[in-house]
């Protein structure tokens, strides 16, 4: 059986409600482009995505930022590392410069512009396919360590694990009756994404892709290109890389040995961050039950995840967290 969520966090207008189709076409055009009127909408929550037709020019896609996510300046810095990294031949998918700028604003909302591209997901299970990957991103970072970000966010558990928890403990979003499992478990869980990052040690940070899991990654003939640079921020090399991985431990460490043998062509992996992938992991879960909860004045989460308050969820969620402690108390994963 579902339970009503107490909505009384989602007062107030919903953040896309002023975005009619009139003004997504009128943001456009502010732009420099002349939208011929046809849109479609693409599969995006945190933001609005449109593929936008022309009356004389290619198709292109708009991205209109959620509002008070991020300042102008971090989606600047977000911005200009994708035409960094484009600028050093690595394949990214970079905002347009129009009218010269890449972000434009009308009536409160922040938009860029990028080329569409085409792809498919990769074959992850494909070791030369592992291989290629790894060196693009091995090339990724070697651009994201020769500077780093001024104003956008740090990957750590303060971010993700502790700030998830305390989101998820001040709003009814979980049942009564599960409430004391999932706090004990997340405090324990919390606990050990802290010990493993202790016991990593000092590694070194670096601006990363951020999100890097295979949707975020298109594949053509001539290799991947990577998309999405919304979620770029500073952290360990490891988390652009454990999301390419699946299965037990002897798959995933095949799997990461693929990897690294690319990557490492460009930039040298530091073995002590094996010991976050379950960490990072943890925290990655924690967080996105949080960033429902946080997102659910937005019409289209109730609509997408009408499980959320339900019991069944957060059972599954009080075992995946349980599941999540004995895997970090195991040893890292080793690759040679």
């Amino acid at each position: 059986m579902g339970r009503m969520i107490d909505r009384r966090q989602d007062t107030g207008p919903a953040p896309y409600d002023d975005l009619t189709p009139e003004h997504l076409l009128d943001a456009i055009e502010t732009t420099g482009l002349r939208p011929d009127g046809r849109l479609l909408a693409l599969n995006s929550y945190e933001n609005r995505v449109y593929q936008v037709w022309q009356d004389d020019g290619p198709v292109v896609v708009a991205k209109f930022y959620r509002p008070g996510r991020w300042s102008d300046a971090q989606i600047l810095e977000e911005h200009a590392f994708a035409l960094e990294l484009a600028a050093h031949e690595v394949p990214v998918v970079a905002p347009l410069e129009l009218a010269g700028h890449t972000l434009a604003n009308h009536r409160g909302f922040r938009l860029a512009v990028y080329p569409r591209r085409g792809g498919r997901a990769p074959e992850l299970d494909d070791p030369a396919v592992l291989r290629w990957i790894g060196r693009f991103l091995g090339r990724l970072h070697l651009v994201g360590a020769a500077s780093g970000f001024a104003t956008r966010e740090t990957l750590g558990v303060t971010e993700l694990g502790d700030e998830s928890r305390a989101t998820l403990l001040a709003g009814d979003w979980i049942p009564p009756d599960l409430l004391p499992a999932w706090r004990s478990v997340a405090d324990m869980a919390i606990d050990a994404a802290h010990a493993a990052f202790q016991r990593a040690g000092d590694v070194r940070t670096l601006r990363l892709h951020g999100d890097c899991h295979a949707g975020n990654i298109l594949w053509t003939d001539d290799g991947p290109h990577f998309v999405d640079l919304d979620d770029a921020r500073t952290g360990p090399a490891i988390q652009d890389l454990w999301m390419l991985l699946s299965g037990d431990r002897f798959e995933m460490a095949a799997q990461l040995r693929e990897v690294l043998a690319g990557y490492e062509t460009f930039y040298r992996f530091d073995r002590r961050e094996l010991a976050l992938v379950e960490a990072l992991r943890t925290l990655r879960l924690l967080h996105y039950s949080a960033w429902i909860a946080r997102r659910w004045g937005d019409p289209a989460f109730p609509a997408a995840f009408p499980w959320f308050g339900t019991g069944r969820y957060w059972q599954d969620r009080v075992l995946e967290l349980k599941e999540q402690v004995a895997a970090m108390s195991e040893e890292a994963l080793v690759v040679e």
